[in-house]
């Protein structure tokens, strides 16, 4: 990234020419006073920064220009060349300001604008408590979330209607102290959230855990549940156990179920108070990890190497072309071991993000930004002859500040549509192509409650109906689009779901190493059986100091699980995050994730049974390759983008050199 001054003399410079650096005059201006100086502000409102230029001695110079320039958090909030800022989502936004009088040099600061959630308006508890034995504790924890939804870091004041029942700390830990009921209660300024609680009265005469002495791999979730009895041996329904477990590396939610990450013996125990309850569980290891080969390579290395897609046939692939690549490549895979170009289609465009066909392989879209003329949009080939995609038709309309992502999904009710994302303006637009020469739009949609700066789609997945749209700082929002379940269509798009987390607090780590304003969010996501598989992308927002160029820097960013089995409440139930690189586009298929992991490579992971926790802790990793090359367009850099899975071959595409075809290996036995 360019240092601040230089950005903004560049920009100017577009407006007013100047005189080489080497014969600017000192400037007059000796300081900027820049207010407010009290540069905090809520997410969805805006602020004017006012400017004034001062000399040496305080007084103001009055031909000095001041310019505003955004130097990072480029999805979150803008600022314009008055100085007015909108925060559009919670953040750190950067922001240059330069002084330039005319030939002489710049003078430039850079100041830093903290974007906050707006008040609490709603809490959310977990677990959700209803009954305890007496004496027993148990932790509740509560998360608060302003009016749209952004996740706040507040200090949560708890109180219990009636303490001699049931006592609650700073914490959130209750302690049931005798029979009785209790309203507990949590609370960030007006917003509260209440949770009625029962000290039963009856003693607990016994406790058992079952299953009793259960086996699992690494992994595998064991769901344990604990039977509670009073002294003439009636079972006591509606308490919840406080669960732990010991030795070894894990993890155990409140409703008992528990993965072990390391082989071993665990002991899980239920705890009512004075009264718990154990299982021994034996764990052996996952035994996944297989051998892989290379089967052929593509190697490009005139532009970056962006989306991969497989034609239905599976003899045809094609590939798009970034940074400045104006090209979309068809390519003959009929011998994976072989593949060769067989015709290209040059468009006026600087990036070719993202290509899908359709499922019969007769049309394919591949989506524009970057275009000379500004049109963007996307471009629609016949695929009649799938070795020489011929262009018949433009979708520009509404989206000339370029499309990202295009998915298409035909409905046995409502036909063919491609689903796109607006760069512009964050919206989601829907355009029938059941004429595919005559694409015509059909519907818009857009989260609510933020301004465009802070709105953005990245990428989108249909499955049965349902639309997961991967909505950047809005994380992961469902839509029906077809299903039915909240009356949709492809023309009625209907909201079903939200699932928003607080990316600042999960990425402390990359502001530290690189600054505020970095690049974050939700930028990818993946139906599968109850889960949704979402990926983050995140870089820094500064390279390494004294580095030669940008191969020292690196990606960040973690996958999530959210579990859909109650696809109106999502919730992340497990995770995986590279030691080094970042998280990319995925593709599943049967049992296993493939990703495409930026700095970290090409990975595949097992991920049968139910999933919960560290999924790289658990030694779910099946193959992993890092997909570099000395002759790519940054030599010896892996940049892996992602994955397409044909026929037991994975079709890799590498960033900085092309197109790689693997084969995972059946598992080497030793005897």
């Amino acid at each position: 990234m360019l240092p601040v001054a230089l950005l903004l003399v560049a920009a100017l410079q577009q407006q007013t020419p100047q005189p080489p650096p080497s014969t600017l005059r000192p400037s007059p201006v000796a300081r900027l006073v820049i207010t407010p100086a009290q540069r905090t502000v809520t997410a969805g409102d805006t602020v004017r920064l006012r400017v004034q230029a001062v000399d040496s001695a305080g007084q103001p110079v009055p031909n000095a220009r001041i310019l505003f320039r955004k130097v990072g958090a480029y999805f979150e909030g803008e600022v314009d060349s008055t100085g007015l800022v909108t925060a559009g989502s919670p953040g750190v936004m950067p922001v240059g300001i330069a002084a330039l009088v005319d030939g002489t040099r710049p003078v430039t600061e850079r100041i830093e604008l903290r974007m906050v959630p707006g008040p609490a308006t709603r809490i959310e508890l977990s677990p959700r408590v209803t009954r305890l034995a007496p004496g027993q504790r148990i932790r509740v924890s509560a998360e608060s979330f302003s009016a749209t939804g952004d996740p706040r870091q507040d200090d949560i004041a708890w109180r219990s209607s009636a303490p001699a029942v049931v006592r609650v700390n700073e914490a959130g830990l209750l302690t049931a102290v005798g029979a009785g009921r209790a309203t507990i209660t949590a609370s960030a300024g007006s917003a509260k959230a209440s949770l009625p609680v029962q000290v039963l009265g009856t003693p607990i005469a016994s406790v058992e855990v079952s299953p009793a002495t259960p086996r699992a791999r690494q992994g595998d979730v064991i769901r344990f549940t604990a039977t509670v009895k009073d002294r003439a041996g009636a079972r006591i329904s509606g308490l919840t156990p406080s669960w732990t477990f010991a030795p070894g590396q894990g993890m155990i939610d409140a409703d008992g179920a528990f993965v072990a990450y390391e082989p071993g013996e665990y002991t899980v125990t239920a705890s009512f108070g004075a009264r718990s309850a154990d299982a021994v569980v034996r764990v052996e290891p996952r035994d996944v990890r297989r051998p892989l080969s290379v089967v052929g390579r593509l190697p490009r290395s005139r532009f970056n190497t962006e989306e991969v897609w497989i034609h239905p046939n599976g003899k045809y692939a094609y590939l798009g072309s970034g940074g400045g690549g104006d090209v979309m490549y068809a390519i003959d895979i009929s011998d994976p071991s072989k593949p060769w170009v067989t015709d290209s289609i040059v468009a006026n465009t600087r990036r070719v993000n993202d290509i899908m066909t359709t499922p019969d392989g007769k049309f394919l879209v591949f989506t524009r930004e970057g275009a000379m003329d500004r049109k963007n949009g996307i471009v629609i080939a016949s695929t009649e002859d799938p070795a020489h995609p011929k262009p018949i038709a433009e979708f520009t309309e509404g989206v000339t500040g370029g499309v990202h992502s295009a998915f298409i999904y035909k409905d046995p009710k409502y036909g063919t549509h491609i689903f796109l994302t607006n760069d512009g303006t964050g919206a989601l637009h829907v355009i029938n192509i059941d004429d595919p020469y005559h694409p015509k739009e059909v519907a818009q949609w857009r989260t609510e409650g933020r301004p465009d700066a802070g709105r953005t789609l990245h990428d989108i997945d249909v499955q049965d109906g349902m639309l997961y749209a991967s909505y950047w700082n809005d994380g992961l929002v469902i839509l029906d689009v077809g299903n039915g379940m909240k009356g949709g269509s492809p023309s009625k798009p209907q909201f079903v779901s939200q699932f928003k987390y607080d990316l600042e607090a999960l990425y402390r780590d990359v502001a530290a190493a690189g600054g505020p304003g970095y690049i974050r969010g939700t930028h990818t996501a993946w139906r599968h059986r109850d889960y949704v598989i979402i990926a983050d992308e995140v870089f820094p927002a500064s390279s390494v100091k004294g580095a030669k160029d940008e191969s020292a820097g690196r990606a960040y960013g973690r996958l999530q699980v959210v579990d859909v089995s109650d696809i109106t409440k999502p919730r992340s139930v497990a995770w995986y995050e590279p030691e080094y690189g970042g998280v990319h586009n995925v593709w599943v298929a049967g049992d296993t994730l493939y990703l495409g992991a930026y700095n970290a490579g090409f990975h595949a992971f097992d991920i049968s049974g139910e999933l919960r926790g560290d999924l790289r802790a658990q030694g779910r990793e099946i193959a992993n390759l890092l997909t570099a090359d000395r002759e790519g367009t940054m030599p010896n850099a892996t940049m892996t983008w992602g994955v397409v899975v044909k026929d037991g071959l994975a079709y890799v595409n590498d960033m900085r050199n092309g197109l790689w075809i693997v084969r995972i290996e059946p598992r080497t036995v030793t005897p």
